[in-house]
């Protein structure tokens, strides 16, 4: 089968690990990269493939299979309905829009066009996750009453983090709340639910910035259960998805630590380390009976390499989106909500799409 040509927007660092992952598959290959920066020239020349200034450009002269788009935030929808408009699947990164009114107009257009959009949110792909979310529907857990949750991790204040052309995470809207937590409300939708309403206090005490370094979280989901969450890049903590689950080896990783604990009237579950406690029998319930605990295998992969292969899928024809536009929009309007919480100390309510 004749690999799919992918052409990647944006030669950035998350472009770049997109580029890393097409030149891996075995079911794409890189066509172009698109980017009017100085430093593309570098990195095309180094791929051996052709630099566009433009996706106009990259359309009349050399038309892709697919088109990644790794652009900045606010380019997304535009850049976004260019492919739609050329006939061309797309997988736009995380978020699918900068607002999430602009964000709706994409997945609205791309529904009646018909088109092929995925989003970038790469955590579904995840074996871990994938396992965590069968292990639930068993219902070994029982009814879940809660989940507590935590992506507390140390942002680094050397490297150029927080300085020159990066001077924007200082301010508001560079935060955790809407930099990371977008991908902790995709993993708790998976493997809880629908999240219908949020309350959040948020600070900056530690860093002093103009936005917000740490969050604590209300979650109610439509299945009745509640959770908590702790939100920080400022904590020196290996309690976050990148330190435990091992898929991205730029980490430190910590394989004793959990990130979440889903919680059921029978029994727990951590996640990523699978630990599983629970009573094997409803009637002996009970804080002072023993739970059977065991640890349940699992395969590690990388998400990132996963989506690419599912991408070049939908491109084919195959298989439909695992991530859709719709799902990228639900995941942001409930990143919005606590956005909205932590500034006006209301609980807010989530509309589901």
């Amino acid at each position: 089968m004749a690999r799919v040509r992918i052409a990647v927007a944006g030669a950035g660092l998350i472009g770049l690990r997109h580029i890393e992952e097409t030149h891996k598959s075995q079911s794409a290959r890189l066509s172009a990269i698109v980017d009017p920066s100085p430093k593309a020239a570098e990195v095309s020349s180094k791929e051996g493939v052709p630099l566009y200034q433009s996706l106009d450009e990259l359309f009349a002269k050399d038309r892709p299979d697919g088109v990644i788009l790794a652009t900045p935030n606010q380019l997304h929808v535009e850049q976004g309905l260019q492919c739609i408009r050329a006939g061309i699947p797309v997988l736009v990164e995380k978020p699918v829009g900068h607002t999430l009114e602009e964000g709706k107009r994409l997945v609205e257009t791309a529904e009646r066009g018909n088109a092929k959009l995925l989003v970038g949110h790469h955590r579904p792909h995840s074996p871990i996750l994938h396992k965590a979310v069968e292990i639930v529907k068993s219902g070994v857990l029982g009814p879940i009453v809660g989940v507590i949750g935590s992506a507390v991790f140390y942002k680094p204040d050397s490297e150029g983090y927080y300085d020159g052309p990066f001077a924007w995470r200082k301010e508001p809207g560079g935060g955790p709340i809407l930099l990371n937590m977008i991908h902790e409300v995709g993993n708790l939708r998976a493997m809880v639910g629908e999240i219908v309403a949020v309350q959040a206090f948020a600070s900056n005490a530690t860093r002093g910035f103009k936005v917000e370094d740490t969050v604590a979280i209300n979650l109610r989901f439509a299945n009745g259960a509640l959770g908590t969450f702790l939100l920080s890049d400022t904590a020196a903590s290996p309690k976050s998805w990148e330190q435990t689950s091992q898929e991205n080896k730029a980490y430190a990783t910590y394989p004793d630590e959990d990130a979440y604990v889903i919680i059921g009237a029978s029994g727990s579950l951590g996640v990523p380390t699978m630990r599983l406690k629970y009573y094997e029998k409803k009637e002996e319930r009970s804080w002072y009976k023993p739970f059977k605990a065991e640890t349940i295998p699992f395969e590690r992969a990388d998400p990132l390499a996963r989506q690419i292969e599912h991408f070049a899928a939908v491109i084919r024809g195959d298989v439909k989106p695992l991530v859709t536009g719709r799902d990228g929009l639900q995941n942001l309007r409930v990143t919005d909500a606590i956005a909205e919480a932590a500034k006006s100390g209301k609980t807010v309510e989530v509309a589901v799409n």
